[in-house]
């Protein structure tokens, strides 16, 4: 049986280096075509409503920005949810951790495997969408730690060229250019 995998950037790309998650799932959407069993999501900041998206998954990668590692900027790690719980980065009292997200997703009967991959901030400056020098220049170790994960897992995506819509889209709100066409 072919395993059903869900990979998820998570964060708000309108605070430096808290949206690295994103731009991981945006490289992979617009560089990469994957079997119908991997679907690649920006799950952008939403706590409690990623819960839905693990229904009928057998594995989760999270990719997510991550402070106070001891780490120097641009730090790619792998951890399980447990251990990014304590280094992830938490806005506001409404925030919710992944870990607490998967205990919600469990006591509702929603089981999937999951593994995080963390990338140490180096700023997290509201209003501006570039990553730091630094951050920006870990996205390929990023993008190679989740290709490594689908690889353990049997999963081989073929290098595209073709423009994936929603990548295209993530961009363009990112860029400030115009939107792609469907």
């Amino acid at each position: 049986m072919t395993e059903r995998i869900l990979v998820m950037g998570i964060g708000n790309p309108l605070m430096t280096d808290e949206g690295v998650g994103v731009r991981v799932a945006e490289l992979l959407m617009s560089g990469y075509e994957f079997p119908d069993s991997v679907e690649v999501v920006d799950a952008g900041t939403m706590g409690l409503g990623i819960m839905n998206l693990f229904r009928d998954r057998d594995l989760v990668i999270v990719v997510d920005a991550i402070d106070n590692t001891g780490h120097p900027p641009g730090t790619v790690v792998l951890l399980s949810p447990e251990d990014l719980a304590p280094n992830q980065i938490m806005h506001s009292l409404h925030d919710t951790k992944f870990a607490d997200v998967l205990e919600a997703a469990r006591l509702t009967g929603i089981e999937p495997a999951a593994v995080c991959i963390g990338i140490q901030v180096g700023s997290l400056e509201q209003w501006v969408t570039e990553l730091t020098p630094e951050v920006e220049a870990a996205l390929p170790t990023a993008v190679s730690a989740v290709m490594e994960i689908l690889a353990e897992h049997g999963v081989t995506p073929q290098v595209s060229d073709a423009t994936d819509v929603d990548a295209g889209i993530i961009a363009s709100i990112r860029t400030k250019a115009d939107m792609p066409s469907s």
